[in-house]
């Protein structure tokens, strides 16, 4: 069985993590075969987005047992190259050019979680849960620190890494870790609805944007203002921006 679908339509791709009976547990096959997928989609150049969603009753409920294990019997350079396996994972989402979204139902915990938090935007259903319980096995979510610090208060990621509980969908997007949250009911077509968006904006003007907002992670505010003025004049020269600006100006 494959460890996840791939599919397209409408210039949107659908990646499915493929295992229900594991609750879509994170494994190395697993974790392969999603860069192997977001590769191919970066490469697509007519898609829009890519949407990350669970097969089953989760999203992702973290690593399994057998990835556990193998933490376990592995020397500190084994876990290190194995962390760095799902470093890459998450590194790659911010790099893929075109957006991200994470399309949350059930479960998305420890290392689930943080592949929801790694993408550009989460939706959630209404009864979905969320949580970093690391801590309660003697772990540390230490990779989604950098990306759940860039969204999150000090105080609130702090108490969120720390603590370990659960919280639900509305808490997430209280707390701004999330985008959207959508009845169960419908939640397949509202998340459909939503990234149906990206088919109408301009590609090319939603790949700078996501590029730049990255990029100004590290930068000093005149830096930032600087490189956003060389993106802004890159954008006036795109065939997006010229045929927009010449429907605006023909009204």
């Amino acid at each position: 069985m494959s460890e996840i679908f791939y599919e397209i339509e409408n210039c949107i791709a659908a990646i499915t993590l493929n295992r229900p009976e594991k609750r879509n547990a994170l494994n190395d096959e697993l974790i392969n075969a999603l860069k192997i997928a977001l590769r191919d989609a970066n490469a697509d150049e007519n898609l829009r987005a890519v949407v990350i969603k669970g097969a089953g009753k989760d999203f992702c409920s973290g690593a399994d047992l057998s990835a556990l294990q193998k933490i376990a019997e592995s020397d500190v350079l084994e876990n290190l190259w194995d962390a760095e396996n799902l470093m890459e994972l998450f590194a790659m989402i911010r790099k893929i050019k075109i957006p991200v979204i994470a399309a949350v139902h059930g479960r998305a915990l420890a290392g689930g979680c943080g592949l929801a938090t790694a993408c550009d935007i989460v939706l959630a259903a209404k009864s979905a849960r969320f949580g970093y319980p690391e801590v309660k096995i003697g772990f540390v979510p230490a990779m989604v620190m950098a990306i759940l610090r860039r969204n999150l208060s000090e105080k609130k990621s702090f108490e969120l890494i720390t603590q370990g509980f659960e919280f639900s969908a509305g808490d997430a997007e209280r707390f701004g870790l999330i985008n959207r949250v959508f009845d169960d009911e419908t939640f397949a077509e509202d998340v459909k609805n939503y990234i149906s968006v990206y088919e109408k904006v301009s590609c090319s003007a939603v790949v700078l944007s996501k590029k730049l907002l990255y990029q100004m992670d590290g930068m000093t505010f005149d830096t930032a203002l600087e490189t956003g003025a060389e993106v802004n004049a890159i954008a006036r020269l795109t065939e997006d921006c010229q045929k927009g600006i010449a429907r605006f100006l023909n009204k």
